[in-house]
């Protein structure tokens, strides 16, 4: 068997030392075992490089084997991230666009609400006699709901009831209501009223002059605080409508803003026009609906919707002051209202 190179220059050293020999001082035998000493250095040197060079390889192997096979999954999740990022853009897409949207489809079938009421007392002076206006939106045949205190103006008036509760009569001289695109106005007669909250549903008394216009849908579901909410009625009434007019017509009706002959030549001009707010739903107590959508006096009685476009309340008052106090009543509450009248 042939030694190693290593075993041959031991063996070669330890005979010359035995010798009483110098190994330094031959030179061929110098360069002999330098060849056979790099030699050996270079087989280590390789062996160790080999070595490296598997370790290496399989350090590789380890570091980028479950990565690839974790891949899937990444591309799994991601995909799943993208489709939730777009399904929430197309959900803000959808809420701007929901306003008009609504106001587009159902700006007919909601009206402006004007009358005139008297409270007093037999064989006497009539002792308060006034006007009236609010919104009104289409819920059946011939139905349009509204606020209690539109249908009777003195539910909630202080001065009212007191006389009332001293044994005056309240009752409407007059309750009309103006639908965009219609030059004249409909009468509307009593339907119902709720006993405990604002609402009140209408009978239209010419069925035939909204048989075309679609009646509002009502959502079926509970309203959820921090949903968008569009708000579409007809606030500060005939003075808002004049206000939006060209400005001939402005300047003649200016000083005429609660005259129901202002709101008769707004009608013939097609100026009959509701408004529409938007903002979020604050917070729901019971069937009360709180929301910072802005409105005002002659606003009472329009659809709440959500970003559905189903109504999910009537729009009933508003907190003087604070822009976030905007009161609605929930359409739970309309309903057996609707189911009342129905069935008379």
């Amino acid at each position: 068997m042939t030694n190693p190179p290593h075993s041959s220059l031991v063996a070669s050293v330890a005979e010359r030392i035995e010798r009483g020999g110098n190994p330094l001082m031959s030179e061929p035998e110098d360069r002999q075992a330098s060849n056979e000493v790099s030699d050996s250095w270079q087989w280590m040197v390789q062996s160790v490089l080999g070595l490296a060079l598997v370790a290496g390889t399989f350090a590789l192997f380890h570091y980028y084997v479950p990565a690839t096979a974790q891949a899937p999954q990444q591309e799994e999740e991601l995909r799943k991230q993208v489709g939730q990022l777009s399904r929430q853009v197309a959900e803000l897409e959808k809420e701007q666009a929901m306003p008009a949207l609504v106001l587009a489809h159902y700006r007919n079938s909601i009206g402006y609400i004007h009358g005139v009421f008297q409270v007093g007392f037999p064989n006497q002076p009539v002792a308060i006699r006034a006007r009236v206006s609010g919104t009104g939106f289409l819920v059946g045949n011939g139905l349009l709901a509204t606020n209690r205190h539109v249908a009777e103006p003195w539910y909630g008036d202080t001065e009212a009831e007191a006389l009332i509760q001293r044994g005056a009569t309240a009752r409407l001289e007059s309750l009309v209501v103006f639908f965009p695109n219609s030059p004249t106005p409909v009468t509307l007669t009593p339907g119902t009223v709720s006993s405990s909250g604002d609402l009140a549903v209408l009978r239209i008394e010419d069925k035939e002059a909204v048989s075309g216009l679609p009646m509002l849908p009502l959502a079926k579901g509970t309203a959820s605080p921090g949903e968008l909410v569009t708000v579409i009625g007809y606030p500060m009434g005939i003075a808002g409508m004049v206000a939006k007019s060209p400005s001939g017509i402005y300047q003649r009706l200016a000083y005429r803003h609660n005259d129901i002959n202002a709101a008769s030549e707004l009608a013939a001009l097609s100026l009959i026009r509701p408004s529409t707010t938007c903002g979020h739903l604050g917070d729901v107590v019971g069937d009360k609906l709180i929301y910072d959508a802005p409105t005002a006096h002659g606003g009472s009685g329009g659809p709440v919707f959500n970003s559905n476009a189903e109504v999910i309340g009537v729009n009933s008052a508003y907190i003087d002051g604070f822009s976030g106090g905007t009161l609605g009543v929930s359409v739970e509450a309309l309903r057996p209202l609707i189911d009342a009248v129905e069935k008379k």
